[in-house]
């Protein structure tokens, strides 16, 4: 922009190659002017006629001014000079900011002259600054150095209104130009064989997001707040923005790895995007979510910060990945913060549970619950699997305690899923990485293991897996000769009464003192375990054979020739002869050999027993 007034006036300052500047006229300088190192040998009549504050000064000090405080230091103060004789004055949108508060320091308003500097100002910066992109965002930035006065000016206010009406604007309306920051596309760079000249590829929605990520945090805040609150932009797209200023402003961030740094100021800036994420779920991926939570551990955010991303990533927990829940601990010897994840487990959980519970009319009883929740069974059964895997990887933590790992387990082992392979590859990891884990916790931790959903290879492994407890190994070759019998026609073989005391956790005596544990180790004798193992070997699959679908038959074949043999059994059943009221038949009889005329007079054997 520039200012011009006809006369013969000087059209530039002159200098002698020192901090010195002054005008080449046939009149005398009768004034200096001292603006930090530099002076400025003026005249009064222009600088006095339209600045108030030298009115002022002149009047204090007579002929030699300081000014060491002007907003924009010397170069603001030889702009508004400038204009004062009536040169011409280039403005832009890097020294417009500077200019302005000058001239409001100098009191350059129009009660002073119609048309002063400051008015002149303000009608370029609403005439062609706040209508460009591009120089809003320059001018925001450049408020940073004089925040104080800009905001008094409203500056700041109007840069960032300005910003946001353009994010807000129907893309069909936005210049391609103004993305200069995003990167060419392929017609841009004449890289495209089939572009004609013409631009016919529409403006994403997201056009404005990188632009943004220049502002610095508490600018970026009140943009992103200004765009949100004028309902227009959708919530996905406020969540790329925040996304990318997070990938910008975070070093390492993109890769989960947040580098140390400025630690306040990583603070800030976490602490900022977690605050204005949108409320909507699925606004933002769990991932973004698991990063910013990955960020707060290693910076060590505030509570409030770590617990609304805790809230955010349980409400869309299926959509996670393994890699999002493993997060660092912060300290100790402990891999992996499990309480954290066991955190977000309960607010998933929370929300079929909050879901079922019928609100209350004023005066009116308590209701019974509404039934199913909000949360499907296709949810809850990926958040399973999820959890699933995530036991496998933590499992492999050798200082992990065995309670965190036994509790998580158990959170999700309401949800029915098909397939127990996954809990039990999480289960048989923890045991082979934690050899000197108590009786009860190794029986407490394979309950939650249903036999019946393991498929033939994980039967396989199971069987031959000295990690886990006899009477788990005995329920797995049951049901697959359940299966088997099954699969062939015949009846289902009736559970003969040393299964059924081993599944269910109770012998037949009262008499005895030991518990279910000690009594069976106590009558397995080495032998007999020797010879399990035996049979067992027997069911190994040759490595380096075939494909998945003949070494699953094999597997079946070899399972059902061992189950057919009935010689395991025999063993198992025959050293259960000397305990339980009603052990001395029962305990010795082979798998679907029963009477069957017994069976049906026995309550016990018409009972359904728990195995899981």
């Amino acid at each position: 922009m520039k200012f011009m007034k006809l006369g013969s006036k000087p059209d530039s300052f002159q200098t002698d190659g020192t901090n010195v500047r002054y005008v080449v006229s046939e009149l005398a300088t009768d004034i200096t002017v001292i603006v930090g190192d530099v002076k400025f040998y003026l005249h009064k009549f222009p600088l006095l006629s339209k600045s108030a504050h030298l009115q002022k000064l002149v009047t204090d000090h007579n002929d030699e001014i300081y000014i060491p405080d002007i907003p924009g230091g010397s170069v603001a103060f030889e702009i508004c000079a400038k204009f004062c004789y009536g040169m011409t004055v280039t403005l832009n949108a890097y020294n417009v900011v500077a200019a302005r508060c000058a001239a409001e320091y100098l009191g350059m308003h129009e009660t002073m002259e119609k048309g002063n500097l400051a008015y002149k100002i303000d009608v370029f910066l609403s005439s062609s600054i706040f209508r460009s992109w591009k120089d809003s965002i320059i001018v925001l930035q450049t408020t940073k150095a004089l925040m104080s006065l800009s905001e008094e000016l409203k500056l700041v206010s109007n840069c960032i209104e300005a910003i946001a009406v353009k994010a807000s604007s129907d893309v069909a309306k936005v210049d391609w130009s103004y993305t200069y920051n995003r990167k060419k596309l392929p017609e841009e760079n004449g890289n495209d064989p089939n572009w004609n000249g013409i631009r016919n590829r529409s403006v994403p929605k997201d056009w404005w997001v990188e632009d943004l990520c220049e502002l610095e945090i508490d600018l970026y805040k009140r943009v992103i707040a200004s765009i949100k609150n004028k309902g227009i932009v959708p919530n996905n797209v406020i969540g790329e923005a925040l996304k990318a200023y997070a990938y910008r402003y975070l070093p390492g961030f993109s890769k989960g790895v947040l580098q140390c740094g400025d630690l306040p100021k990583y603070q800030s800036a976490v602490a900022t995007i977690v605050w204005l994420l949108p409320a909507e779920k699925g606004s933002v991926s769990s991932s973004f979510l698991s990063k910013l939570l990955k960020a707060c551990i290693v910076i060590a955010s505030g509570d409030e910060t770590k617990e609304e991303l805790i809230r955010r990533i349980g409400q869309q927990l299926e959509e996670a990945s393994v890699n999002d829940l493993l997060l660092r601990a912060p300290e100790g010897e402990v891999m992996y913060d499990v309480n954290t994840v066991q955190k977000i487990v309960e607010v998933f959980l929370l929300q079929d549970h909050n879901s079922e519970i019928e609100s209350v009319e004023e005066g009116s009883e308590l209701q019974e619950p509404r039934g199913p929740g909000i949360l499907s069974d296709a949810t809850k059964l990926m958040v399973a699997k999820l959890i699933d895997g995530y036991l496998v990887e933590i499992a492999k933590d050798p200082n992990l305690p065995s309670v965190k790992f036994i509790n998580l387990a158990e959170m999700v082992s309401g949800i029915a899923r098909p397939s127990h392979d996954g809990l039990y590859r999480g289960i048989d990891m923890f045991l082979k990485e934690h050899p000197g884990i108590s009786k009860s916790d190794r029986k407490r931790i394979c309950k939650l293991i249903d036999c019946k959903k393991l498929s033939a290879e994980a039967c396989i492994h199971a069987v031959q897996n000295e990690r886990l407890p006899l009477r788990m190994v005995v329920q797995v070759l049951f049901f697959e000769q359940v299966r088997a019998s099954t699969s062939s026609g015949s009846s289902t073989p009736e559970l003969p009464k040393g299964v059924k005391d081993l599944t269910s956790g109770s012998h037949g005596s009262s008499r005895s003192g030991t518990t279910p544990e000690e009594e069976w180790d106590a009558v397995t004798m080495a032998e007999e375990l020797k010879a399990l193992k035996g049979e067992l070997a027997s069911l190994r699959l040759a490595t380096g054979g075939g494909g998945g679908g003949g070494s699953e038959k094999a597997a079946l074949s070899k399972m059902k020739g061992l189950l057919k043999s009935k010689k395991l059994f025999t063993k198992l059943w025959s050293s259960k002869g000397g305990y339980g009221e009603n052990s001395g038949s029962d305990s010795t009889e082979s798998l679907g050999s029963g009477n069957q005329e017994e069976g049906k007079s026995t309550p016990s054997r018409n009972r359904r027993h728990s195995v899981s």
